[in-house]
């Protein structure tokens, strides 16, 4: 069972990690970039809509991968040595805790700044204080995903590293 759980585990990882990082450097950059070379009057409007939705999907899949694989690490890393265990649930803690944050806290705000500034952020001057939080809050959100990244990637380490030291030792062929 526990080697089902582990498996099930780095499946779901590795799933939300190249899902994560896929968006992260190829797919936002991408949509931009087309977007604004198409000399669109609402490039960046319309590009970060994409993104907006497209990111829900990362952050709520990172939240709930996240809270389920902290479940699992709980009832299968038992066995294993403390510092182990805290720091692979602290690692999936830290990815639920990211992409939850900015998803519901970070992603919303950003939303509601777009409403409140009633046109397109295309036409927003640069200096208007909305677009400056605007700007601050997608930095906020970057960094989140940067760090909520690293995290899986440091739990997805442990979880195969734990997998490998629970197989039976393979005899020699001597």
């Amino acid at each position: 069972m526990k080697r089902l759980l582990n498996t099930i585990s780095l499946l779901l990882l590795g799933l939300w990690l190249g899902a994560a990082i896929f968006f992260s450097a190829a797919v936002a950059p991408n949509l931009f970039a087309v977007l604004r070379g198409a000399e669109l009057p609402n490039a960046n409007a319309l590009a970060g809509t994409i993104v907006t939705r497209l990111l829900a999907i990362i952050n709520r899949g990172g939240f709930e991968i996240g809270l389920l694989l902290l479940v699992i690490s709980f009832f299968a890393t038992r066995a294993h040595t403390t510092l182990r265990r805290f720091a692979e649930m602290i690692s999936l803690a830290i990815m639920a805790i990211m992409t939850g944050i900015g998803h519901w806290v970070v992603a919303a705000r950003m939303a509601a700044l777009r409403a409140a500034m009633q046109i397109p952020i295309d036409q927003v001057a640069p200096a208007d204080p909305r677009r400056l939080q605007f700007d601050n809050l997608h930095r906020y959100s970057v960094a989140m995903m940067a760090v909520a990244i690293v995290a899986a990637l440091i739990a997805f380490v442990l979880n195969a590293n734990r997998t490998n030291q629970s197989e039976p030792p393979k005899p020699s062929g001597d």
